[in-house]
């Protein structure tokens, strides 16, 4: 296989049962993994690795999982599949705010994990599927550029995650259709996907929040009840 085509995995998680096993998925589905038992160490191997797509512990000794990746968020755009031992729904919302793509919660099927990352490779790294040709989207001050993945409120940068991106894009892309979660789901995780479809919700809230957008007045993303989202003109 050309260099060019491997695709790297880190997998960050002390219990290192799990870990081997996680990683003896991942190296029959091609990738070359690497493995890090606690944060700090976790941290050096991305920075030395590149890697396609991480899965994180959250609860990893020395510095916690969120920590992990709001430091991997500052020079990494790759793909995070947070693990959680715990169900509560804070440690999504905080997990996820930090950039995490998807989690999953102790204890799980391996061949769940790999179908939750086969589907989150399938989107593009930053503008790779996006033609050249594609012309910004605007929302009243909201404009989101397709072919360079960035979105500006004002004329300034909002610092979107790439999940956070493909929401709002799919949503702008059409402006007059109301998407069920299962639709969002479907356009940006892709039609394989299974899991808690209230993961969108959580993105939608962190896009908003970005774009100080509230509950109350939902400028950019409303909420059509009971049946999903739609974009608002931005007024």
């Amino acid at each position: 296989m050309p260099s060019e085509t491997i695709r790297r995995a880190l997998v960050i998680d002390d219990e290192r049962a799990l870990a081997s096993v996680v990683a003896s998925y991942l190296e029959r589905d091609g990738f070359e993994v690497h493995l890090a038992f606690d944060g700090p160490e976790g941290l050096d191997s991305a920075r030395s690795v590149d890697p396609d797509v991480v899965v994180l512990d959250l609860g990893l000794p020395r510095m916690d999982g969120v920590e992990v990746c709001r430091q991997l968020r500052t020079f990494s755009d790759c793909y995070v599949v947070m693990l959680t031992a715990r169900t509560d729904e804070i440690d999504t919302l905080i997990g996820l705010s930090v950039g995490a793509d998807d989690y999953i919660t102790k204890p799980f099927s391996p061949r769940e994990l790999m179908a939750r990352i086969t589907a989150l490779l399938r989107r593009p790294r930053r503008a790779e599927a996006t033609p050249a040709s594609a012309e910004p989207l605007t929302l009243g001050d909201l404009t989101v550029d397709l072919e360079s993945r960035e979105v500006h409120l004002d004329g300034a940068l909002v610092p979107l995650t790439r999940t956070e991106f493909d929401v709002l894009s799919t949503l702008a892309k059409s402006p007059n259709r109301v998407f069920s979660r299962r639709a969002l789901i479907e356009d940006v995780w892709g039609a394989t996907w299974v899991g808690d479809e209230h993961l969108v919700d959580v993105h939608v809230l962190h896009v908003r929040q970005k774009l100080g957008d509230t509950v109350a007045e939902q400028r950019f993303i409303r909420t059509v009840r009971g049946v999903g989202y739609r974009v608002g003109p931005g007024t």
